[in-house]
């Protein structure tokens, strides 16, 4: 087929969740040979891997930052990602009716409002299509909407599941629900076995935390390792990751997890079904019940031969239903679909 000129749009200086996905993504239609910018995102950790994939990186932390490199792109579609570049690319592509804008939404819920008027009112008929990255996420949005999962790259190593080592890897927010993780931990009686949890990440979450682990006896079997920029290591010598968050778009530290073969327990709600329904069902534990998360944990640290079964299932779901390669085709089709629909 034809190549496309894409523009993918984030407002933000980061490098969170949303800007690794655009950064993957790109990565890979710009090797399959199309034409791709990214217009946003931190540009310190983007600009390198893109251009060598053969994409490039533009700035824009601000709403006006995005309208006005939006404006000024050739582009055959503009795919936004999150509600402010949503707006954004819908006012720079006013007058510029064949360029198609699809946006990706990546969390449960609806877009919210401008004043009293919903943003949704004032972008949607310029929105030509939408992707959701889970289903939880597609009925959310209140809109029709295509899902096309998130994918990433084969695991450059393979945990051997044999370590006594549970990993946690999110934001310390309250949604995430850190607390519970940490709670299941050590109601498990896993520490008394020789078991140890690792906690990557920051938030104001952290005080909370380290109050649990100092007021319990086997406190010190949790660690508090903050931001890392070494995640797969740390996968790479765990043995199960627990993921206590029930509002997940997707669940990336667990589609990480599974990649890695390493056995993945948690909270059985939102885009965390997609990723593990089908599999043992004892990986996925009631949201917020500390008991069936700690009896999870339990299930699969005394049971290696299950731990090992559900890692190499979920492994194998990572390599096949999750890669980068099925995730540029879904899109790819949505977008010609959308240029179909703007051009007719």
């Amino acid at each position: 087929m034809t190549p496309l000129r894409i523009v993918h749009a984030v407002r933000s200086d980061g490098f969170a969740g949303v800007e690794q996905f655009m950064l993957r993504l790109a990565s890979a239609q710009a090797e399959q040979g199309h034409d791709v910018t990214v217009v946003g995102g931190a540009a310190a950790r983007m600009r390198d891997p893109l251009a060598a994939a053969g994409a490039r990186s533009l700035p824009a932390d601000r709403l006006t930052d995005v309208i006005r490199q939006v404006r000024r792109l050739p582009a055959d579609v503009v795919n936004a990602h999150m509600t402010a570049a949503d707006a954004g690319c819908a006012i720079a592509l006013a007058g510029r009716p064949r360029v198609a804008l699809v946006s990706t939404r990546h969390f449960a819920g609806r877009r919210g409002r401008l004043g009293p008027v919903p943003i949704d009112a004032l972008i949607g008929r310029r929105v030509d299509a939408e992707i959701s990255i889970s289903r939880a996420v597609a009925a959310a949005t209140g809109r029709p909407s295509t899902v096309v999962h998130t994918g990433i790259p084969p695991a450059a190593t393979v945990a051997d599941g044999e370590s006594k080592t549970v990993l946690m890897v999110q934001r310390l927010q309250p949604e995430k629900r850190a607390a519970v993780g940490v709670e299941a931990f050590l109601a498990s009686g896993l520490a008394a076995d020789g078991w140890r949890l690792d906690v990557v990440g920051k938030g104001p979450e952290r005080p909370r935390l380290e109050a649990l682990i100092a007021a319990h006896p086997h406190g010190t079997a949790v660690r508090l390792l903050g931001v890392r920029d070494d995640v797969p290591q740390l996968l790479a010598r765990a043995a199960l990751l627990i993921a206590p968050c029930p509002v997940e778009g997707l669940g990336l530290a667990v589609l990480e997890a599974m990649a890695h073969g390493v056995a993945p327990v948690a909270a059985g709600a939102a885009g965390h079904l997609d990723l593990l329904d089908g599999l043992d069902d004892r990986a996925r534990f009631r949201p917020d019940d500390v008991g069936d998360a700690a009896a999870a944990l339990q299930a699969f640290a005394r049971d290696a031969p299950r731990r090992r079964r559900l890692a190499a299932a979920a492994r194998e779901r990572a390599q096949t239903e999750f890669s980068i390669a099925a995730q540029a085709a879904g899109t790819e089709a949505v977008y010609r679909q959308a240029m179909r629909r703007r051009a007719g």
